[in-house]
């Protein structure tokens, strides 16, 4: 069936593509869609989710909803700037309804039933807050031997876009970034700003998702105000699709470069909160080559064939 993949998300105009490329593609065994805080309140994105599914022709895909807070402090604020009041520029309602209603055990039994009856392990795609994954690997253990990786969006080398110094992803709640990338033993990697802004898709490019298919037409109908909001950061009509790169990266690995580097992240309350440290000092990261990687390694995608990447979002996106 391909790769088994589970999305967990906060939807969001850039998760929408994600979920599509992942709802779309053949060669993905999608399991499962959980749901978190984020851009917006949980109920949105859980139902943005569905709706989501819903125009992608898989209704058959569970969706459960998840955390609605951080794990120790209130989220300090939302995207609505960006996304809208309801995480798809307003436009939600363009979507088709949903016809089926969020999974009854929530978002971390659905991962942990997932995960414990696949028959091979499970990738595990993290595009937005990490709070659903750091609760189910604190209360489901035993669930780090089925998952292959996590391929999380998030964090940034130089910069952040929520602070100086924070991706919005982490910043939203850094104690549970930490766990999953630090404290934890599970292989992640880590697609930060500095690599997805590069990777960011023109008004051209747009047109050409429009114009193939309903699928395609209905995505970019939510872009708009997205693409308003980006016009002052990129310099041009255009948006990044930053989860969806991440995406991409789970249904095909070596996608994007990585490289391992140590990390940490900042759960001070100062103004470096939610900043993600990465040391990239030669000679300290140590590759699988060498043994085990530590907890507290992670590899971060650093680069990828720009032209070729966006070429493949687009074709797994153009369906007639």
């Amino acid at each position: 069936m391909g790769q088994k993949l589970i999305i967990d998300t906060d939807p969001g105009v850039d998760d929408a593509f994600a979920i599509a490329l992942a709802a779309l593609s053949e060669d993905v065994e999608l399991l499962g869609v959980t749901t978190v805080f984020g851009n917006v309140s949980l109920p949105d994105t859980t139902r943005n989710a569905l709706r989501l599914l819903a125009l992608c022709g898989r209704s058959d895909v569970p969706v459960g909803a998840g955390a609605d807070r951080p794990l120790v402090h209130p989220q300090r604020s939302r995207a609505t700037r960006i996304h809208g009041a309801d995480g798809l520029s307003g436009r939600s309602s363009m979507l088709p309804e949903p016809t089926r209603e969020a999974h009854r055990s929530g978002a971390v039994n659905l991962l942990a039933e997932l995960l414990e009856t696949a028959d091979e392990p499970v990738t595990i795609a993290a595009i937005g807050p990490l709070t659903n994954i750091a609760l189910l690997l604190a209360t489901h253990p035993g669930a780090r031997e089925h998952i292959d990786r996590i391929v999380i969006m998030g964090g940034g080398l130089n910069g952040g876009n929520s602070t100086p110094v924070a991706e919005f992803n982490i910043w939203s709640d850094p104690e549970a970034a930490r766990r999953v990338l630090v404290e934890e033993d599970v292989p992640c990697v880590l697609v930060p700003l500095d690599l997805t802004l590069r990777c960011a898709v023109d008004s051209a490019w747009l047109a050409k998702l429009a114009a193939a298919g309903a699928v395609g037409s209905a995505l970019t109908a939510l872009t708009p105000d997205y693409v308003a909001s980006y016009r002052k950061v990129l310099g041009f009509d255009g948006m990044a699709m930053h989860d969806a790169v991440a995406v991409a990266e789970a249904i095909r690995p070596g996608i994007l470069r990585t490289e391992p580097f140590p990390i940490e992240i900042d759960c001070t309350s100062g103004p470096g909160r939610g900043a993600t440290l990465v040391d990239r000092r030669p000679g300290l990261a140590r590759d699988e080559a060498e043994g085990p990687v530590p907890a507290g390694t992670v590899h971060v995608a650093v680069d990828t064939d720009l032209d070729g990447l966006r070429a493949f979002v687009l074709d797994r996106l153009s369906l007639p």
